[in-house]
């Protein structure tokens, strides 16, 4: 915690002051993010970081493995469900992007199996992404394996979000847009989901 305090003490002395307005505008007006962004929990693929943003320009969901399950209305719990719903039904969101990244400890187990410690809610939510980890194991080579998957995960995700019939309704009229990306924690690279299945570069 004492780690957490000294970075708020920071933020107050100096981050605070250059967003004092924009932050006041945003309690008094509300937010209107311009997209949302589904990422990883893992904490070394920030997007906030990745996409230079500031407070009130995007809305975050991060789970384990930037992973969206299908479309589910049930009495269940469905955390990233609700994200999306609030999202698109009440703010309106133009985009969504699905992040995902290099080294993806959720992608490793479903690709190796969850360890112990992770099996009664890890391995089950892992599952939902079965699909890939089946094209990831065209790949014989492990690191090529782990990539592959990791990508195959964004394109999964991007499918369900389709299954959720007012974000099929707002991508058929234009009024939203489904964006998949994938970062390198190594080189700090970004790269986009092209249509033709392929991830290139940002220039």
């Amino acid at each position: 915690m004492q780690t957490l305090l000294e970075g708020y003490r920071r933020f107050r002395a100096t981050r605070w002051p250059e967003q004092r307005d924009r932050l006041r505008a945003l309690a008094d007006q509300g937010q209107h993010p311009h997209a949302l962004v589904l990422g990883c929990v893992d904490s070394r693929a920030d997007p906030s970081m990745i996409f230079d943003t500031v407070p009130g320009q995007v809305l975050t969901m991060r789970n384990v493995a930037n992973l969206v399950p299908p479309y589910a209305p049930d009495m269940a719990n469905h955390g990233t469900s609700a994200v999306l719903e609030f999202a698109v039904r009440v703010l309106d969101v133009p985009e969504i992007v699905v992040l995902g990244h290099g080294l993806c400890g959720g992608v490793r187990a479903l690709l190796e199996g969850a360890p112990l410690e992770a099996r009664d809610f890890v391995a089950p939510w892992m599952s939902i992404a079965a699909a890939a980890r089946a094209r990831a194991l065209e790949c014989v080579e492990a690191e090529e394996r782990q990539r592959r998957c990791e990508h195959e995960v964004v394109k999964l995700s991007l499918a369900n979000l389709l299954t959720f019939p007012w974000i099929r309704e707002r991508v058929a009229r234009g009024s939203l847009t489904l964006h998949g990306a994938w970062f390198a924690i190594h080189s700090g690279q970004l790269m986009l989901l092209q249509p033709d299945g392929s991830f290139k570069p940002v220039a």
